[in-house]
């Protein structure tokens, strides 16, 4: 059978007509926009709430010096080990580098962080790294105005290489991505201490957005881990300059990765190929372009509001911005769930033999690809639907639980209006880009 990239499947894929999961998922958003309007009339979501906590041995063990050194130095030692796969490995499609950089890492790292809560915290080879290495000059204050943007900047590099680049399988160049990275990474964390990393590695931001949907998080003490309802974990997602901008280049970049397989987009880029770097450039104004129309579009529907004055309209689309990310994480699970799944699977297999040599380190050398969702394309259809619907379903009842809490009485309901049509502009467009198209 003919594999599809990201096992992203056709419209005659869907167990039911395409138009009628058009109308249903808009249909089932007016229907939560209606339902929590009437019935939701006080703000329920509170990240003060305690949770059931874990034993404190658990809490313990997590917290203790040893454990995360263990899971500092395993990271690290991933991280060689996947340098020695780039580096020594077959220079062609067998590398295990490729599979390490855009599926384990892009796709893996919000699964993990949905789960267990941030974790690139603990693994993130570079930080460990900068933790070893003797310092002695002191640092400066990363300047507040900075926010999330070099986030932003970072994750938009990322997309623009696998979206956007000439030859984004190329090993070349994803080892000189990583090279930039991590000089980026450590001078940053030389001029700004740890918070550089809190706040420019695009990775550790990814994961905390992630993570923020995970039933796990500390108690309001932060002492204790508990396990909570999500959505009072959601408004903790940190309000900084360049929030938005971090999450409308995720949902961006992929809506534009459906997009950019569509037959109408491939000629325009066929179109430019004549010219010197010419299906370069179309390929980076699309995927901008898309950032930018989430964005832009976000940040209108949040500030068209009524009954507050300059300064709360300014603050609004930050306090809001949680809302887009179960939106953020339906799409990635949408679009790559099946890639996670099976190029995964061929991944962890390469690095079972990272130099090519006949290896089986991890005793799966003799293990063959499991299909199991391509083969099983009305499934991966529906689940592709669900992730949609449901992202955009606990959006709505986020953006609504947020804006009681925000805007005032007489203005709760209308101020939502612009908010909801374009949470349905999404979900229409989601679902047409990763079916229609």
């Amino acid at each position: 059978m003919s594999l599809l990239a990201h096992g992203t499947g056709g419209s005659t894929d869907l167990p039911i007509p395409y138009t009628y999961a058009l109308i249903g998922a808009a249909w089932a958003l007016t229907l939560t926009f209606a339902l929590v309007a009437l019935g939701w009339r006080k703000p329920r979501f509170d990240p003060a709430k305690p949770g059931v906590a874990l034993p404190r041995r658990i809490t313990a063990l997590v917290d203790a010096k040893a454990t995360r050194a263990v899971i500092a130095l395993l990271g690290l030692g991933f991280t060689a080990w996947v340098l020695l796969a780039a580096i020594g490995g077959p220079q062609n499609n067998e590398n295990a580098l490729p599979g390490t950089f855009y599926v384990l890492l892009w796709v893996g790292l919000p699964t993990a962080s949905v789960l267990l809560g941030p974790v690139w915290r603990l693994i993130s080879p570079l930080r460990t790294v900068w933790e070893l290495i003797p310092r002695g000059a002191k640092t400066i204050d990363y300047p507040s105005n900075w926010g999330y943007w070099p986030t932003a900047l970072g994750l938009f590099a990322f997309v623009w290489l696998e979206l956007a680049s000439p030859n984004s399988a190329s090993l070349t160049a994803i080892k000189l991505w990583l090279l930039i990275y991590a000089m980026v990474m450590l001078c940053g964390a030389g001029l700004f201490g740890r918070r550089w990393f809190s706040r420019g590695d695009p990775f550790e931001v990814y994961s905390v957005v992630a993570s923020r949907l995970s039933p796990l998080r500390r108690d309001g003490r932060g002492r204790l881990i508990v396990v909570g309802n999500p959505f009072d974990h959601l408004p903790t997602l940190p309000v900084r300059p360049g929030t938005v901008a971090v999450l409308a280049v995720l949902l961006g970049s992929t809506a534009f990765d459906s997009f950019s397989a569509m037959p109408k987009w491939r000629a325009v880029v066929d179109a430019t190929s004549g010219m010197p770097g010419g299906a370069t450039l179309a390929r980076t104004a699309g995927l901008l372009g898309f950032a930018l129309i989430v964005g832009i579009s976000f940040w209108l529907a949040a500030r068209a509001t009524g009954g507050v004055d300059r300064d709360a309209r300014r603050k609004l689309p930050g306090l809001l911005a949680h809302s887009l990310v179960p939106i953020v994480l339906g799409y990635v699970f949408a679009h790559y769930l099946s890639y996670l799944v099976e190029r995964g699977q061929q991944t962890v297999i390469r690095l079972s033999d990272p130099l090519d040599r006949g290896w089986n380190l991890l005793g799966l050398g003799q293990e063959d690809v499991s299909y199991v969702l391509s083969m099983h394309p009305g499934v991966l259809a529906t689940i592709k639907v669900t992730c949609v619907v449901a992202g955009h379903i606990a959006g709505v009842v986020a953006a609504h639980d947020a804006a009681l809490r925000l805007l005032p009485k007489g203005h709760q309901l209308t101020g939502q209006l612009a908010m909801m049509l374009v949470m349905v502009a999404y979900t229409f467009t989601g679902l047409y880009l990763l079916f229609g198209g």
